[in-house]
């Protein structure tokens, strides 16, 4: 046994080819339904499951428990953030998000303990990184979200958005391990149509989900179609420039059928201008996706503003003009600090060089830039 493995992060299958005949195919999928949609913190009451398979179960795999810290709900927008304590005293955030269709809602999870490659722009930057997150540390935030809407009557999780805290493609087995989980039936039984996995563009992660045919979503963070501007902002862009992160993104799309999202972080002054968007309209074209524009939201100690409305129409009406598909997306939850880009925990959150820890040409996580809050049934 890993010593961090725990019964979230496994699914039936997994869990029945892993004890073999001490556990028949049947209880594994009672366990699962127990622990991860039904919130079980023991196997006590699992029905139907012998004495020596809850025992060799439990000797092996513990139930992980991860604490709700806090929990604010926004008074602007029905955005509500979770800061969530993992057992090593970690500090992560996950958003609750409401969609259009009443009762629905996406679960913005984080998908590692800060980030590591400083994006210039981007809250969690300012934290470092302090580890991937387990498996079964990503599918609790869905489960725990899951739970209140349950428990209030408020509705059910619709979604889930890989655009909290860390870059996904940087701990991608973690990823993939808990999409598993959460679009299993016996698990979370999101249908994994809707959970979307950004990233600011790490081409192996991009062609490795390609390679998968895989049924979920891709969301790409852009900032800038201009190399040195881009690389300004994004360090990562030294290793993996956008261009060839759009030709992945073709890959993707061409493999897998599915419509890559990407979204532009519109900084006033920075990326706003003429030339940026003839730059992104010629990256673009002939690429299947839809492009979502969002203001930048404002950050303590960040030297960036919004656009200006008069920047923000002229930039999506110059776009549109050359063709290409592109709307503008809200991003609730400012006045709580849960809007994209803005999730930090105040307790891991370090004054360091930009790029400080960053491994060499290390992916970079926009924490949030990407929306998957569409209403697809």
């Amino acid at each position: 046994m890993h010593p961090t493995d725990r019964l979230q992060g496994e699914t039936p299958e997994r869990l029945s080819e892993r004890f073999g005949a001490a556990l028949t195919p049947p209880e594994a999928r009672r366990i699962i339904a127990h622990v991860v949609q039904r919130g079980g913190d023991s196997l006590l009451g699992v029905q139907q499951l012998r004495t020596t398979a809850r025992k060799a179960v439990e000797a092996e795999l513990p139930i992980g428990q991860v604490k709700v810290l806090d929990r604010q709900a926004s008074q602007e927008d029905p955005f509500v953030k979770f800061a969530l304590a993992l057992p090593d005293g970690a500090v992560i955030e996950t958003v609750r998000i409401p969609l259009e269709r009443k009762g629905r809602y996406v679960v913005c999870v984080s998908s590692q303990v800060g980030c590591a490659m400083g994006c210039a722009f981007c809250a969690t930057g300012t934290m470092g990184l302090s580890r991937n997150l387990e498996a079964w540390e990503i599918v609790e935030q869905v489960r725990l979200v899951a739970a209140e809407l349950r428990a209030s009557g408020e509705g059910r999780v619709h979604g889930v958005v890989f655009q909290g805290m860390g870059e996904p493609l940087h701990n991608l087995d973690n990823v993939l391990q808990a999409i598993e989980v959460m679009s299993n039936p016996c698990g979370l039984a999101v249908d994994a149509r809707n959970i979307t996995v950004c990233t600011v563009g790490i081409v192996p992660g991009i062609d490795r989900l390609a390679g998968m045919r895989t049924r979920i979503r891709l969301g790409i963070s852009i900032t800038s179609a201009q190399t040195a501007l881009r690389r300004s902002l994004v360090p990562m862009e030294g290793k993996y420039p956008i261009q060839e992160v759009v030709e992945a993104a073709k890959r993707f799309h061409e493999r897998s059928g599915r419509l890559v999202m990407f979204a532009y972080a519109l900084m006033g002054g920075v990326n706003t201008t003429d030339a940026e968007a003839d730059a992104l309209a010629e990256l673009l074209k002939r690429m299947p996706a839809r492009l979502s524009l969002i203001d930048w939201n404002p950050i303590a100690g960040l030297p960036y503003r919004p656009p200006t409305p008069e920047e923000r129409d002229r930039f999506h009406d110059r776009l549109a003009g050359m063709g290409v598909p592109v709307i503008r997306r809200y991003s609730g939850g400012k006045d709580i600090g849960a809007a994209c880009g803005q999730l930090a925990t105040e307790s891991t959150r370090k004054s360091r060089p930009r790029g400080a820890g960053r491994e060499p040409g290390a992916p970079a996580s926009e924490a949030g830039e990407t929306s998957a809050s569409s209403d697809q049934d």
